[in-house]
């Protein structure tokens, strides 16, 4: 079985990243299949395992690849892909629109439908850079788009949702079924510590969608610890509204991060994510999480066992919870026992053997159809 990848861009690294590194030490002799690609990711994924799109010579193609989103489907659509039995995309936008010849299975590994042309456009545009008339403009194009999108969706003859809340968004917008597998965490970088801090933690990519005003207003009105690492276009934003007992760590490395999530109270996470890595770091240092109720955090946190929900997304709702919030009652090594629902390794056994069968059968009925 000859599996080619596809994945949307490599330009940084986030958990839709981590699942496309995931999957090339499953297939370690498979090409991927990128639109555009940030040299600066070589040591992840060599250059020379790299296809990129015509998109990848256009001017400021890696810093500002925003700027050609309407040519995305005509360079996706662009590659030749020749010889493979499977492709197996890794996809939130156009990955999905691969074409493919009649003798190859298309694997999608959705970790979401594109979230700009569907459940999250206006947060979407709100966060981009640009004039106010350039705001106005840009939902003319997402309506293409969205089209072209839907028509992608259904060329893809297998999907794989990486929660069920995803699964429910693939159903709703493209009207397909789908297996949930979740991603993997790297669990194994983390461990507990008796020794906790003083402090509460939250963080990663500072984004307005993640919602952490509401736990910078919450922590600065309490004006208990919270320490926030990540970069971001909210970073400013964030800090401009903070008080002194809110500290801002920008980037850290792994190291710091895994010491920094091992000595929390708690990990706090008020955004609606398609699954949520990061509350399973926290989880698998053995540190409880309190989540906003929705989303994949309803699928990982644990309500009063691994964790904590609040039912508003504000930070009043938030505040509360924390004043009432008992740490001493968590059991660290329940956590973390947890937490390892969701590692590597069992990510690749479910993807491997997942991906094998569906082979099987499509083979199977190909082999068929030509007989009859």
């Amino acid at each position: 079985m000859r599996v080619v990848l596809a994945h949307d861009y490599l330009i940084q690294m986030g958990g839709a990243e981590k699942v496309l590194q995931s999957f090339q030490e499953i297939y370690q002799d498979s090409p991927v299949f990128v639109l555009v690609y940030d040299r600066k990711l070589d040591r992840i994924f060599p250059a020379e395992k790299i296809k990129t799109s015509w998109l990848q010579y256009m001017p400021a193609a890696i810093s500002k690849y925003q700027w050609y989103l309407t040519l995305m489907p005509q360079a996706i659509e662009s590659f030749g892909v020749k010889g493979a039995d499977v492709i197996l995309s890794s996809s939130s936008s156009m990955a999905k629109g691969i074409i493919t010849g009649k003798n190859t299975m298309h694997i999608c590994y959705c970790h979401t439908p594109t979230r700009y042309l569907w459940h999250g456009a206006s947060e979407y545009i709100k966060d981009l850079g640009y004039s106010y008339l350039v705001k106005k403009i840009i939902p003319i194009f997402l309506r293409s788009l969205k089209n072209w999108d839907l028509v992608a969706a259904q060329r893809v003859d297998v999907f794989i949702a990486n929660s069920k809340a995803v699964q429910q968004r693939i159903k709703q917008y493209y009207n397909r079924d789908s297996k949930v597998i979740y991603p993997p965490v790297e669990t194994d970088k983390y461990y507990i510590d008796e020794n906790l801090g003083d402090y509460y933690l939250i963080g990663g990519r500072l984004v307005g969608y993640k919602r952490y005003d509401v736990a910078v207003k919450a922590f600065t009105k309490l004006g208990i610890k919270l320490k926030v690492f990540g970069d971001g276009p909210e970073y400013s934003k964030l800090k401009k509204m903070a008080g002194k007992n809110i500290e801002f760590l920008g980037n850290v490395s792994d190291s710091v991060k895994s010491r920094l999530y091992r000595q929390a109270i708690a990990f706090i996470y008020p955004q609606v994510e398609d699954f949520g890595i990061t509350a399973i770091e926290s989880m698998a240092s053995g540190r409880p999480v309190i989540a906003y109720f929705k989303g994949g955090a309803i699928e990982t946190v644990v309500s009063h066992q691994t964790g904590e929900f609040f039912e508003e997304q504000t930070w009043e709702c938030l505040a509360n919870k924390i004043i009432y919030f008992k740490p001493e009652k968590y059991d660290s090594t329940l956590i973390k026992q947890h937490a390892e629902r969701f590692n590597l390794d069992r990510f690749k056994v479910q993807i491997k053997n997942y991906i094998n069968n569906e082979w099987i059968k499509f083979e199977t009925n190909r082999v068929f159809t030509i007989k009859k």
